[in-house]
């Protein structure tokens, strides 16, 4: 089988799907790799370290002849470059990367209507024996540590407290609103700038990872008993809940230097954590990253990619964290889709079982139309008939 990694094409992406270190293992397996030229060169991985690794270099339509096709984002999740992968795009090819299936199922289904089998790395199940191809979870993990990074830089104080012979500075406050991966990392990272951290999640069941880390788990009189949905993600709760929410965290985020906001529901509307009257509230100087921006943002009047002051408060809106630190990002990614890939190969790619549940999870696409019932429902389609091959 012959499986290529191409170049990535969405603005400001320099992750790469595979790096050198991941090809000697696949190679050995009986996979032959093909590597776009200049794949890895924004990530600092250069052809010749991928030809070392024993891996072919071609060009792009060489590689959307392959068997395989590995990256990092393709249709909904690659923006206007899809349009002309689509179109690269033969009957038979499996294409493995993060989609944006459940909301830009539309994408996908042009990838399905092309005759391709469709994999979404979004939709890796949160179980044990996937833990190691979770891609949403070890790209969060660096997005949180970059984000506490983007505030300190930002603020116009130290996070650490300092005692010195011109006096004493006391820890910046930071507040993370969600106690997710990347949240956890942010906390993380915080504590061992210096920084007085405390930490809001709707799940209470997340509190000791919170205190374990050193934080201050904040508490608010709210009913949480049915915040938290499969998969250990949070659940979307109604518009009442979210306006006693924001009321009862006022206080604390005006107390707070930096905060840092993560909270996600899949496929959906990230929620309105802090409002317009809260930054108000704030001091002049103080900063908000919302890692939420790209989905409608946590904080009220943040803008995708863009740094905006209300009130004398900066409000960033990254959208893309762990592009920045592309090297590591692209070798814990080249990490989880190699495992995956291993594991479809094994489940006897491209024929693969229903029966296994990561294959049949991550699965949109086969045949000629989308196969996964949550994407299928996104695209206005009604469910599969019982006797139509879901997955093989």
């Amino acid at each position: 089988m012959k499986v290529a990694v191409v170049r990535e094409t969405f603005p400001g992406e320099r992750r790469v799907a595979l790096v050198p270190a991941a090809i000697p293992a696949l190679v050995k397996s009986g996979l032959e790799i093909l590597v776009e030229a200049s794949a890895g060169s924004a990530a600092g991985f250069a052809d010749d370290d991928y030809r070392a690794a024993g891996a072919r270099i071609v060009s792009r339509d060489e590689a959307f002849a392959a068997d395989c096709v590995l990256c990092v984002r393709t249709c909904g999740a690659c923006g206007a470059g899809w349009c002309a992968d689509r179109d690269r795009l033969r009957a038979g090819v499996v294409l493995i990367g993060l989609c944006d299936p459940l909301s830009s199922a539309d994408a996908c289904r042009e990838a399905a209507e092309r005759g391709a089998t469709l994999f979404s790395l979004e939709l890796v199940p949160r179980i044990t024996r996937a833990q190691s191809m979770d891609v949403l979870s070890s790209q969060a993990n660096i997005a949180g540590y970059r984000a506490v990074l983007l505030a300190a830089t930002s603020l116009p104080r130290i996070l650490p407290m300092m005692t010195t012979a011109a006096g004493t500075l006391t820890p910046a406050k930071v507040l993370v609103l969600g106690a997710g991966v990347a949240g956890l990392q942010a906390i993380a990272t915080a504590k061992r700038l210096g920084a007085q951290v405390s930490a809001y999640d709707v799940r209470p069941a997340v509190k000791e990872q919170v205190q374990s880390l050193g934080a201050k788990f904040v508490e608010l009189p709210l009913e949480t008993g049915s915040s938290e949905a499969a998969g250990g993600y949070a659940k979307a709760m109604g518009e009442e809940f979210y306006a006693k929410q924001r009321e009862l965290l006022g206080k604390v985020v005006a107390e707070s230097d930096a905060v840092i906001c993560t909270a996600l529901i899949p496929g959906q509307k990230a929620p309105v954590l802090v409002t317009r009257e809260m930054v108000a509230r704030m001091k002049p100087g103080s900063v908000i990253v919302d890692m939420a921006a790209e989905r409608g943002g946590n904080c009220e009047g943040s803008r995708p990619d863009e740094t905006v002051v209300i009130d004398g408060v900066t409000i960033l809106g990254p959208t893309n964290l762990p592009a920045e630190v592309p090297a590591h990002t692209s070798q814990l990614y080249a990490r989880n889709v190699a495992t995956f890939l291993a594991h479809l190969v094994k489940s006897g790619l491209p024929n693969v079982s229903a029966d296994d549940e990561i294959c049949r999870d991550t699965l949109v696409a086969r045949g000629g139309q989308l196969v996964h019932p949550k994407v299928r429902e996104r695209a206005g389609l009604p469910p599969l008939e019982a006797t139509a091959p879901a997955a093989g």
